[in-house]
């Protein structure tokens, strides 16, 4: 392996823009916005069906995990990024490897064989733009070459383009790799914006106020749940253990529900930043931390279909926004 750190920047320019038709490497700005498919030909969405499905068929082989499953699921993504590992990335990025593993795929692409990484990356990308397609109603914007192809994606936090080529290169940097950054992705910018949660149950009626929690203890914080919001019946399996909850050593808890009361939102401050959890009907769901300073205190803000959530880090003053049922 190389001594210096490898970058989303440098896999680009050192093993995939060997790959780039000329014309498109010199401006990749303009061949980036610019509509490869302008008459909507299908045969061109066609090319990019067969290459995810290509890649859904053998990528289970080249990975050595016959039990990926990737079957197009929004689950499939999840367990692919969590199968994109430091060992994993090394081995395609051997000449030996991309050569003879990567063989399969390129072949019923109708190529040659590239390095390993190289065909695992742009067939990759595919496979997960087509998840966002058939799962979520995304749209391809055709670029050139098709794994630069982008997703418009439309929802209540408004329509996106994903760029969903440079979320692999990200994921297997090593800032990134190991940690599960491309499910990561999917799971913000494709499930949470799209996610129904109108369908949620409610758990209370949306105006009613709990009070804030002084002191803060695992026990008092279950009493004063069960004073004020008996109708949630359990925090959830999900919840940090009690221990956890003790270390964690809230100065104090404030409480808002959410969608109607569909979701309670609770958060507070450690010594170290501000945590943020999420609990529907059935107890705990998802939870974010920001690192931030002890004073001033954190300020959240509720908004219709958004949370902003402000933080004092270093002496200044970061913004936080989401939809109402977290990041």
């Amino acid at each position: 392996m190389p001594a210096e750190p490898i970058t989303a920047a440098q896999l680009f320019e050192r093993t995939f823009a060997p790959h780039y038709p000329p014309d498109a490497l010199a401006d990749l700005a303009a061949a980036r916005s610019t509509d490869a498919n302008p008459a909507g030909n299908p045969s061109i969405l066609a090319q990019i069906d067969h290459a995810a499905e290509v890649f859904a068929r053998l990528a289970p082989g080249a990975f050595g995990a016959p039990d990926l499953g990737l079957d197009f699921s929004d689950a499939s993504v999840h367990r692919l990024g969590a199968a994109l590992t430091r060992e994993r990335r090394d081995a395609w990025l051997s000449p030996a490897e991309g050569a003879a593993g990567a063989r399969g795929i390129s072949a019923e692409s109708g190529g040659g064989a590239p390095p390993m990484l190289v065909t695992l990356v742009t067939h990759g990308a595919l496979y997960v733009g087509a998840c966002v397609a058939r799962n979520h109603g995304g749209k391809w914007q055709v670029r050139r070459p098709l794994w630069e192809s982008l997703v418009r994606l439309e929802s209540r936090a408004g329509t996106g383009d994903l760029a969903i080529f440079q979320w692999w290169l990200k994921a297997l940097s090593d800032e990134e790799i190991g940690r599960g950054r491309l499910a990561d992705r999917y799971r913000t910018h494709v499930e949470v914006p799209t996610f129904d949660a109108e369908r949620l149950p409610v758990i209370a009626a949306g105006d009613r106020r709990i009070p804030r929690l002084a002191k803060v203890r695992y026990d008092t914080l279950y009493k004063h749940l069960r004073a004020h919001l008996p109708e949630l019946r359990s925090v959830g399996e999900d919840f940090p253990s009690p221990e956890r909850f003790e270390e964690m050593a809230f100065k104090s808890l404030e409480f808002a529900l959410l969608g109607g009361g569909r979701m309670l939102l609770m958060h507070g401050a450690t010594a170290e930043g501000v945590h943020l959890f999420w609990l529907d009907a059935s107890g705990f769901v998802k939870s974010v931390y920001y690192p931030a300073d002890s004073f001033p205190a954190h300020v959240v803000q509720i908004d219709g279909q958004k949370i902003r959530v402000i933080v004092p880090v270093r002496g200044e003053t970061q913004a936080h926004e989401m939809l109402w049922w977290g990041a």
